[in-house]
């Protein structure tokens, strides 16, 4: 059951030796983000495929940042000098079927990683909107899924392989590190190369998933947990031109491979009678089977098939997350901007997330609602948006998501990501020459700030 993991190179090799195997590209066109939005300031790329490769890239560069799925949407993971790709690195390492864990290379993706869980009889308890995205990069942006019992993506993370500045493998684990391992999980890139990841896992477990039809806002204000509670994961879609939501997504696991049956109506909404997209209008053909009918759990818990493999997404995201308790009030605030938002915006996903003790996770020491904004593609206009949004929800002490866009400077950033400061000084710790930082990084990390 266990994969064969890599053999360790001869360790008197050079460096130069290592390199010459490692693929390198240097494009005469640029280098774009997966919507196309960013372009990366060098189209020098390194595609290494062991660890030993990391190591001697990391040795060689004074400055470079990595790259995933390149699913982001600002330049966190942007560089002037070099870019290192995990997309080689994409093996499943080990199934300890004694601890229930499996142990990854960094570049793999959710997609790649799920099936095969699945045939061994293992679950992730969790996956997000999109199973294209890598695990490495997923964790250090604490990407999430949906439901109020369910941790963000990094949260399953048990124990790190990651390549430092100077070029050592350093293990973390939370058995053995304590509040650092807390702190190098949801790290941005500021601390090194994740090479391999172990994630907790659980049994498999079948689902299925009913959408539901024109929620009235007025409900889900009056109702909130009772709707966000109604299944093991739920999501709630709207344009905010209306007084409603357009889609309601219910997940709920199957029992005993008896079907749950879903009712005709939920919170005054009606049963969807075919498969619908979260956008109003596009085909549904590749999104996840819908109308109640059970499947594995990595086939209903992403909005989007695994098979269906999106070349660009021609959009922009943002995405905000309030506590629990502010839900409603927020939502509410949101919708009063309805008006100057629905022009520009595809369809808002409202989600929740549980709480959880990662230094940088949106949901660190609270539950939390994440409101969701995929726009056209139109960056001056949602650059003005941006900073209205922000002020609506800043009651709420609202915090970004870390890959998509906004204007919070670096004051509101601390003070509302409580531990930012403890992260600095660890990043100062384990890249004291700033190796892997940008200008990203350095605007909302390492600024020095005061309060709000």
């Amino acid at each position: 059951m266990n994969n064969k993991p890599h053999q360790n190179l001869n360790a008197t090799a050079s460096a130069e030796s290592i390199l010459s195997s490692v693929s390198e590209e240097m494009s005469d066109y640029s280098i774009l983000n997966w919507a196309g939005n960013i372009t990366f300031s060098t189209n020098k790329i390194y595609f290494p495929q062991t660890v030993e490769e990391v190591q001697a890239l990391v040795k060689q560069h004074a400055r470079l940042k990595v790259l995933g799925s390149r699913h982001c949407f600002n330049r966190i993971a942007d560089s002037s000098d070099v870019l290192l790709s995990t997309k080689e690195l994409h093996k499943v390492v080990s199934l300890d079927s004694q601890a229930h864990t499996v142990t990854v290379e960094g570049g793999i993706k959710y997609g790649e990683l799920a099936p095969y869980l699945a045939k061994n009889g293992y679950a992730l308890p969790n996956l997000a909107s999109l199973p294209h995205i890598s695990v490495a990069g997923s964790i250090i942006t604490a990407t999430h899924g949906s439901g109020v019992n369910n941790g963000n993506l990094a949260t399953p993370v048990i124990a790190l392989e990651m390549i430092l500045a100077d070029g050592s493998v350093r293990a973390f684990s939370k058995e053995n590190d304590g509040a650092l391992f807390y702190g190098v999980v949801v790290n941005l890139g500021a601390i090194g190369v994740i090479t391999k990841v172990t994630l907790a896992l659980e049994p498999a477990f079948q689902m299925q998933q009913t959408v539901y039809e024109n929620l009235p806002l007025t409900q889900l204000t009056e109702n909130f947990r009772e709707i966000v509670s109604a299944g093991y994961s739920v999501s709630l879609f709207t344009d905010w031109r209306h007084e409603n939501f357009t889609e309601v997504w219910v997940k709920s696991k199957v029992a005993d491979t008896q079907l749950n049956e879903a009712p005709k109506e939920f919170f005054d909404a009606t049963a969807a009678t075919e498969n619908l997209h979260p956008i109003a209008g596009v085909p549904a053909e590749n999104c996840t089977e819908q109308l109640g009918i059970p499947g594995a759990w990595y086939e209903r818990l992403p909005h989007f098939k695994m098979g269906f493999t999106p070349s660009s997404g021609v959009e922009l995201q943002s995405e905000y997350f309030v506590a629990s308790h502010h839900a409603v009030e927020a939502i509410q605030a949101i919708s009063r901007l309805g008006k100057q938002i629905s022009p520009y915006l595809f369809v808002s996903e409202i989600r929740t997330i549980a709480a959880d003790s990662l230094w940088l996770s949106p949901c660190y020491n609270q539950s939390t609602v994440a409101i969701h904004f995929t726009w056209k593609q139109d960056w001056p206009a949602v650059s003005q948006l941006l900073p209205l949004i922000e002020k609506e929800l800043a009651p709420f002490n609202a915090r970004p998501h870390w890959g998509k866009l906004f204007t919070m400077p670096a004051s509101v950033l601390n003070s509302r990501y409580l531990k930012l400061s403890a992260f600095r000084k660890l990043v100062s710790e384990l890249d004291p020459e700033g190796k892997f930082q940008n200008d990203f990084l350095n605007r909302i990390i390492h600024e020095n700030t005061g309060g709000e």
